[in-house]
């Protein structure tokens, strides 16, 4: 899958791009208006809108700095690639567009939208409030530079400037945008939710989501109609976030504090058909398969059984099982290896 977003995310969702256009084949869904309430890097949204899968996109991020780039990519295009040209990529730039970023809620949006370029390609894993790639000494074994290809970034902002007429921008907390946008949107549409992680999120997100705000976050998206997907770190599973829902399980490498892999898990929508091709038998083919780092995930269970919850409940309950079982006295219990006694057939007496 191509690289359309100018923006690097750790853990960013490119790959599941793939993924997603299966599930529209296998649903018949085209022309689809696409809903992303967490836009970030919008990968997923900008290739189904390249691929000519979604007819529209809707990115929304409530995060400011987030919101001046995209802002500036649909309304500044030609002045943003101008200062991508024209700006030396060095650490005193660096300290310049940091500051500007520090003053994001009141800075001029086309201002704010350079400096949130800047810093995420970098900065270390993309991160905005992160380290500079190489030390503030450049002393690393890659420089302040390492991620900034002027020409390809200028390529692929000007490639999605020229798709300004079907994209909408919105600026909103995910929650009300789950409310009052995607309802009004139409019913060709599909909506695409990556949350912020639950588990170590707030070393990655500028965010104050607390698991409250998750819980109410998949009470309204499960009322939605139509047809979703929801990605989350596997903690979502223990938190018994989306219970009635099936979901996939896989893994993702990221580049975030040295490089690991997490697991984690996509929730889908009921009434979502799954392609023919997918087995819960065999690992499910989630990227291309000519992808460098291709993604697999297995098919889970949906809601489990009340008495088979993970967790330390069920380590106690089994110890409480085997104790019940230790307590038996060995009388009470059958020999299932010794044979009874045979019976002697009685004699049978004709009448006549």
């Amino acid at each position: 899958m191509p690289y359309y977003t100018p923006l690097r995310y750790p853990g960013g969702k490119r790959r599941l791009a793939t993924t997603i256009m299966r599930l529209l084949d296998a649903n018949d869904l085209t022309d689809v208006e696409y809903c992303e309430p967490y836009a970030g890097g919008a990968a997923i949204g900008l290739a189904l809108l390249m691929e000519e899968y979604a007819s529209v996109i809707h990115i929304n991020d409530l995060d400011r700095a987030v919101y001046a780039f995209w802002y500036s990519v649909l309304n500044d295009t030609t002045e943003l690639c101008r200062r991508i040209a024209r700006t030396k990529v060095t650490m005193r730039e660096w300290k310049r567009q940091r500051k500007i970023y520090e003053l994001r809620e009141t800075a001029d949006l086309t201002e704010l939208g350079f400096a949130t370029l800047f810093l995420n390609r970098t900065n270390r894993s993309g991160i905005l409030s992160g380290g500079v790639i190489g030390g503030k000494n450049q002393t690393g074994e890659w420089g302040i530079d390492a991620r900034f290809g002027k020409p390809e970034l200028i390529h692929r902002i000007r490639k999605i400037g020229r798709y300004r007429s079907r994209i909408n921008l919105y600026q909103q907390d995910a929650l009300e945008f789950t409310k009052r946008v995607i309802p009004n949107i139409g019913a060709n549409r599909f909506a695409f939710y990556d949350p912020p992680y639950i588990e170590n999120g707030a070393e990655l997100y500028l965010n104050d989501y607390d698991i409250k705000g998750h819980r109410q976050l998949a009470d309204t998206v499960s009322k939605l109609s139509g047809a979703w997907v929801v990605t989350y770190d596997y903690s979502a599973v223990r938190h018994k976030l989306y219970r009635s829902h099936r979901r996939i399980a896989y893994g993702l490498q990221y580049m975030a504090q040295g490089r690991y892999e997490g697991k984690e898990v996509m929730f889908l929508s009921k009434g979502l058909r799954l392609p023919q091709t997918w087995s819960k038998m065999l690992p499910v083919p989630m990227s291309a398969e000519s992808s460098g780092h291709p993604v697999y995930g297995m098919i889970e269970d949906m809601k489990p059984h009340p008495k088979m919850v993970e967790g330390p409940e069920a380590g106690e309950r089994f110890v409480n099982a085997l104790r019940t079982v230790l307590s038996v006295p060995k009388s009470s219990i059958p020999q299932p290896f010794h044979k009874p006694a045979k019976k002697s057939k009685r004699s049978v007496t004709r009448k006549g």
